[in-house]
């Protein structure tokens, strides 16, 4: 091997005129910046959904009318959509700037026999790099001297440990990341023991976190199923309503009257049926829905992503950082004497393994980066305080670094009488085998230990001790008398709450998915841990990469884990399970998540441990980095769901009595019961209802015990349909027979319009109650109601009330007087509208009519 000194002290690197030639050739060291929509072009592909044009269709018809503040309102939501999705367009350019960012950070290079400091982004091709614990590798780079060099590049291979590098032979090719004694390092991945000279490969999009940027860049976004159910359901009613409202022109007009009265009626009757409401109550739901989930630590960067949470049946995470807490933690000590099994925050240790702790720990760096160091370190405050083990005022007087040949490191002391030096290893079980020179017996009782501890998940290392007396030190470890203290077992472990929501999510009908980069026994181990279906079923990157997509889609449905995957192959994971008609969401926290996770139908990073690149590229962040969160954000996408599904069934059946009153008057040649000021009342009511009142509806009570929705399953069924129009004819024929009563019994017009609106209002107030639940009666969905539906309730009496019994209100709205038998007729006639439904309900009929698709 190369010795590093005699090559940094020889090393002349690139001269100014070389690196400006391959900085003009290659490029900055960045990836390079996507091509922006205009906001004109991302406006006018807005404006192409159906949605939007009836918004644009309706607030025109306002502008005809005279109702500037009705157009300018619908106008305005518009713009805010727009906005919206302005905003949604820019998150692939925002993944791929801070892709950027986390591949320029500072280097330290070797130009014209000078070591300087420069920005990542100027590092060129062929530059010499000098790279130390804690700096960010700025380029794919060969390694050319190293000494003790290990990097963490669990951002690109999801790996939990380090990985061990060695020195280039001067021919091999690049290596695809993974694994220890690569000859190679990669921009982004963080030194974290050791010191290398290496030698910049590849640099910008050319690296290993280039590919991955133009891989994210490449993925499109696909319409979530709320969107496209909505967009059916939009077309429908437009659809509908120019039918009817062509028909009311040319039924007026070829009966012989006014064309243009015809024309006017059909343009009320259109007004009447347009569903301006459901872009509102879209918008407003997920906001508030994104509102409620923010309170639960997460954060939502794509609203749409929160109701097809509800419908996610299969959810893909990350191992590192996502069910573990991507840190070491001493698990297991082994001596001659046995094991000893190590709890969280002990303070206490047995005698007998004072030894292997003190001596783990003089193997180790004094100021550690290395997590296993560090968590020696930790171990040893918390156990050997107040011992004779911890030696804070020794110190090393030489090194020996580890080596492809003899996996082990060892480091010397100086002892505090100055008389002989101290060294401890540690290392591979089988090279401080080696070392110690143990015999075959002592050897396989060793390795037995080891094979207990690897099968339980564990990373072991093995620890040794010598003496050496006061002179000169030998050259190699080999020439130590090395004895054999034991074994330090060390584990990444599992989040807590994690099998539990696990669990959960099973009950839910919700397949938890582990794809890692880590190996197949550790992926495994972790899989029992938290309760994965099938844990000694793994398929690994190698089989997947000798797979074709056919093939992988007919296995993948009996896979829980994966195992050494690479980027692509999440990606294909990914695809092969959305092509297979899942609905997947993925979690990650690293880099080489962001493709899955912007793939997936939901994208969850990881908030705290997780990259600006995971974070951008997701549609929703936990910030607490919990799993658990997950399930709460399932919940909340279910309800929100549930909701939506009864809000436009109300939107739907109270538009039903609405429009027949405005209309079947004027048919029979009666006065006119509804005018403007009455429908403008009603949509007093109508507004805060279908959007605030069903947003805060509680959940139903089997929401995380029933299987997901399919995919396939309409947002508004048929059977939904013909319930939501039941209800609105049978409230519309109630309403009408009242008017029809009152006028038959001598009331008159102005007393016969109040009566009935009374009974309109108060059958509105309970389509709203009895819609709030498909499930529970009346009497329990009144209990268990949230107090918005009492404040939308009280609001609509207090001003029916003023517009009954002011005469300054009764005048404008043209009411007779009612007496308090009338209010009881109608409350009565209101009550017996809906009779009928609350009856289905008692039978379970309403929710299996509505599954009707």
């Amino acid at each position: 091997m190369p010795d590093l000194n005699d090559l940094l002290a020889s090393a002349r690197g690139l001269t100014d005129a070389e690196v400006l030639a391959r900085r003009a050739a290659d490029g900055l060291n960045e990836l390079p910046s996507q091509k922006k929509q205009s906001i004109l072009a991302l406006a006018l592909g807005v404006l192409k959904e159906p949605m939007l044009l009836l918004l644009l269709a309706a607030g025109g018809i306002y502008l005809v009318l005279g109702g500037v503040k009705d157009a300018m309102m619908l106008l305005t939501f518009v713009l805010v959509v727009i906005g919206i999705t302005f905003y949604q367009e820019r998150k692939t350019e925002n993944a791929l700037d801070a892709l950027r960012g986390l591949a320029s950070p500072r280097a330290l290079v070797i130009r014209g026999g000078r070591q300087l400091r420069v920005a990542g982004r100027e590092v060129v091709r062929d530059d010499l790099l000098y790279l130390t614990e804690g700096d960010r590798v700025p380029a794919d780079a060969y390694v050319l001297a190293c000494v003790n060099f290990s990097a963490d590049e669990s951002l690109l291979t999801g790996e939990s440990v380090p990985v061990r590098k060695a020195a280039w032979d001067g021919s091999s090719p690049a290596p695809r990341p993974g694994g220890d004694d690569l000859p190679y390092v990669f921009s982004g991945s963080l030194v974290v023991q050791g010191r290398a000279l290496a030698k910049a490969a590849a640099t910008g999009p050319r690296s290993e976190i280039g590919r991955i940027g133009r891989a994210l860049e490449s993925i499109a976004q696909e319409e979530t199923p709320l969107n496209r159910e909505t967009g059916r359901i939009v077309k429908i009613f437009a659809v509908t309503g120019a039918v009817l409202c062509a028909a009311v022109v040319l039924v007026t007009g070829l009966s012989g009257g006014s064309w243009l009265k015809g024309f006017l009626s059909g343009l009320t009757l259109g007004m009447a049926m347009l569903p301006e409401e459901f872009p509102v109550v879209l918008v407003i739901f997920l906001t508030i829905g994104a509102w409620r989930i923010s309170r639960k630590n997460v954060l939502t960067r794509r609203m749409q992503a929160i109701e097809t949470m509800g419908a996610a049946t299969v959810l893909c995470t990350d191992k590192t950082g996502t069910l573990t807490l991507n840190s070491m933690r001493l698990r297991e000590l082994w001596t001659t004497g046995g094991f000893h099994s190590v709890r969280d925050g002990a303070r206490d240790l047995p005698e007998e393994f004072h030894a292997l702790a003190e001596y783990a720990i003089l193997a180790s760096q004094e100021d550690p980066f290395d997590p296993i160091e560090k968590e020696l370190r930790r171990f040893g405050d918390g156990c050997l305080t107040g011992t004779e083990h911890l030696h804070r005022n020794w110190k090393v007087v030489r090194e020996y670094p580890l080596s492809k040949e003899l996996l082990s490191l060892a480091h010397a002391w100086e002892s505090p009488d100055h008389m002989r030096y101290v060294v401890a290893a540690k290392g591979a079980p089988e090279a401080i085998i080696d070392l110690c020179h143990l015999g075959r017996e002592a050897g396989a009782e060793v390795m037995k230990a080891v094979a207990e501890l690897s099968s339980r998940g564990l990373r072991v290392l093995a620890v040794a001790r010598a003496q050496s007396d006061k002179g000169g030190l030998p050259e190699a470890q080999h020439d130590f008398e090395f004895g054999l203290v034991g074994l330090c077992a060390f584990m990444d472990p599992v989040r807590e709450g994690v099998p539990a929501s696990v669990a959960e999510a099973a009950a839910a009908g919700i397949r938890v998915v582990m794809i890692t980069g880590d190996y197949p026994g550790t992926a495994s181990f972790i899989a029992r841990e938290i309760g994965l279906r099938d844990p000694e079923t793994v398929m690994t990157g190698p089989e997947l990469a000798g797979m074709a997509p056919e093939e992988l889609r007919a296995r993948i449905s009996g896979i829980s884990v994966f195992a050494r995957v690479v980027p692509e192959q999440k990606l294909a994971i990914v695809d092969a399970l959305k092509a297979n008609g899942e609905i997947v969401a993925m979690t990650g926290d690293g880099v080489n998540d962001a493709p899955a996770l912007k793939s997936a139908h939901i994208g969850v990073a990881m908030g705290g441990r997780g990259t600006d690149v995971a974070r951008e590229a997701a549609a929703i962040v936990l910030m607490d980095d919990d799993f658990s969160s997950i399930v709460h954000a399932i919940r909340l996408g279910r309800r929100i769901y549930d909701n939506l599904k009864k809000a436009i069934a109300y939107i739907l059946s109270v538009h039903v009595p609405i429009a027949g009153m405005s209309l079947l008057p004027v048919l029979f040649g009666m006065p006119v019961v509804l005018l403007p000021a009455h429908i403008a009342f009603l949509e007093l009511i109508i507004d805060p209802a279908c959007s605030v009142v069903f947003e805060a509806g509680r959940e139903e009570h089997d929401i995380m015990s029933r299987p997901p929705r399919s995919a396939r399953e309409p947002l508004f069924s048929r059977g939904m349909a013909a319930l939501s129009l039941l209800q609105g004819f049978s409230v519309l024929a109630v309403v009408f027979g009242i008017f029809l009563l009152s006028l038959r019994l001598g009331k008159g017009e102005e007393e016969a319009r109040a009566l009935s609106f009374a009974a309109l209002v108060f059958a509105n107030l309970m389509l709203i109650i009895t819609n709030l639940s498909w499930r529970d009666n009346f009497v329990r969905t009144m209990k268990e109601a949230h107090s918005t539906l009492w404040w939308v309730c009280a609001g609509a009496l207090a001003v029916m009330a003023l517009a009954l019994y002011a005469p300054f209100m009764r005048g404008l709205f043209h009411f007779g007087v009612l007496h308090g038998h009338d209010l009881a007729f109608a409350l009565g006639g209101g009550a017996v509208s809906l009779a009928w439904f609350e009856a289905l309900k008692v039978f379970g009929g309403a929710r299996r009519a509505a599954a009707v698709s």
